[in-house]
């Protein structure tokens, strides 16, 4: 018997090597490779891409960029502005979108959820899943709601018979959960592997793009939070969507970090409830229920995610430490960047923080990484530090420079219009922003140093 060839693969990026290497050369991840076996190649042409070939009747040909023609008509709304926001207007017809996240998370009920608003509308959608039985799936679809028309299953795992059913049935929409535990019969490596699931990726592109099927893709994310499997996957997709929450949170947020046809700024906020996931349509207010009234270092913050102004509360706490080395924690921004705001204030206004310890959290579990929260968790530490409230009804954001100068932020009307429409009266914002903003709703105090906060603390 002749010996089987196999050859390794990189986990990360998918790049191929003879021979096990300990980096990657191509992306520089160590112990990345992964030994598979390769199958023979055959010169045979798969039916079903026969079938496509035909069906589309002659080559493709070059064509001029001035004779193509778009419609607004391209895209289709699922009923879900939430999920419709992310994905840029609605979804493209004949992309492919991965959705991402933990187990457990949401993943399949929000894709069922978009399943069921599109079979509304008269839409043929294909469900196809790998993972749950069919009874699994009806008992779900029966908790979030009666569906007013038939919704097509399938349970399988076979790509081959997957895209002979595609190629027959053409279905508007298809939807596959996951892609995980998809395998081609060609292919001696088992599902969920490397090679596996590049060729089912690939497979499921071409019969989507030659067929006008749009495709959902759903897969698992590794413990560091990304895609399992190869990063050339996200390459390959036209969309990428991360489900992403907290366990001890019911809130769920859709962020797109791919997308093709629209923003990667945009996110979709969500409640998870018994009946399924439900779209928050006022982020601010969700995230600012049950905030404390007129406590130190408790600060509202305007945050900004994508082009929509969220309203989150920053909580600080510093007290004399007990231990040789001062603790600092953050929980939902940059620890780092907590440490160097810190260090300014320490140098600019000579706070003793060097024998404190300092815990930083954006309640709510939301994280947010822009620098327009730094003039909050500034002022939010000197509120716990000197154990003064800050003024009632007042917002914060800016951004700290290393030399203490406050620097003016992005879309600061929106910050400011979303603050007054929260029935907020004061607005703590840089002074650049502050002489460009025209607003006689609300009491705007402009700032240029840290050296000034001392006197609104």
């Amino acid at each position: 018997m002749p010996k089987a060839k196999t050859v390794f693969f990189c986990k990360e990026c998918g790049n191929e090597s003879p021979k096990w290497l300990g980096r990657c050369p191509a992306c520089g991840a160590w112990d990345s490779f992964a030994e598979e076996p390769v199958s023979p190649k055959t010169s045979a042409k798969s039916p079903v891409s026969a079938a496509m070939r035909a069906s589309q009747g002659l080559k493709a040909a070059p064509v001029e960029l001035s004779r193509i023609e778009t419609h607004d008509d391209v895209r289709t709304h699922t009923g879900i502005e939430e999920f419709d926001r992310v994905l840029g207007g609605g979804i493209v017809n004949s992309s492919l979108v991965l959705v991402g996240g933990d187990p457990g998370i949401g993943k399949s009920t929000l894709l069922l959820q978009v399943c069921k608003t599109l079979v509304e509308q008269g839409l043929d959608v294909l469900y196809i899943t790998g993972e749950e039985s069919l009874r699994q799936i009806k008992m779900r679809a029966d908790r979030l709601d009666s569906f007013k028309n038939e919704l097509v299953l399938l349970a399988e795992t076979s790509l081959d018979n997957i895209e002979e059913i595609l190629a027959e049935r053409k279905p508007a929409v298809a939807v596959i959960d996951s892609i995980q535990t998809m395998y081609r019969e060609d292919i001696s490596a088992s599902p969920g592997s490397v090679s596996q699931v590049r060729e089912t990726t690939g497979a499921l592109l071409r019969i989507g793009k030659s067929l006008g099927i749009t495709i959902f893709i759903v897969g698992h994310v590794t413990k560091e939070g990304v895609v399992a499997g190869p990063r050339v996957l996200e390459h390959m997709v036209d969309t990428v969507l991360y489900f992403e929450g907290d366990n001890s949170s019911n809130y769920r947020v859709l962020r797109s970090v791919k997308n093709r046809f629209g923003s990667t700024n945009e996110v979709g906020v969500f409640e998870m409830q018994s009946s399924g996931l439900r779209e928050v349509r006022n982020p601010s207010e969700y995230m600012l229920q049950g905030h404390p009234v007129g406590e130190p270092g408790s600060v509202i913050a305007a945050s900004l995610e994508g082009t929509r102004p969220i309203l989150v509360e920053v909580q600080a706490l510093v007290c004399k430490t007990t231990f040789n080395i001062p603790r600092r924690t953050a929980a939902g921004t940059d620890s780092n960047r907590v440490n160097l705001l810190m260090a300014v204030l320490e140098k600019r206004l000579g706070l003793q923080l060097g024998f404190c310890d300092a815990y930083i959290n954006v309640a709510g579990g939301m994280r947010v990484a822009e620098p327009a929260i730094d003039l909050a968790i500034v002022m939010a530490i000197l509120s716990s530090y000197k154990n003064k409230p800050l003024p009632e009804n007042s917002l914060v954001f800016g951004e700290v420079g290393l030399t203490g100068e406050i620097r003016g932020v992005a879309q600061a009307e929106s910050r400011v219009a979303e603050a007054v429409n929260l029935g907020y009266d004061t607005v703590i914002l840089p002074n650049v922003n502050a002489r460009s903003i025209k607003n006689d709703r609300i009491k705007l105090i402009g700032v240029s140093h840290v050296c000034e906060l001392g006197k609104l603390v």
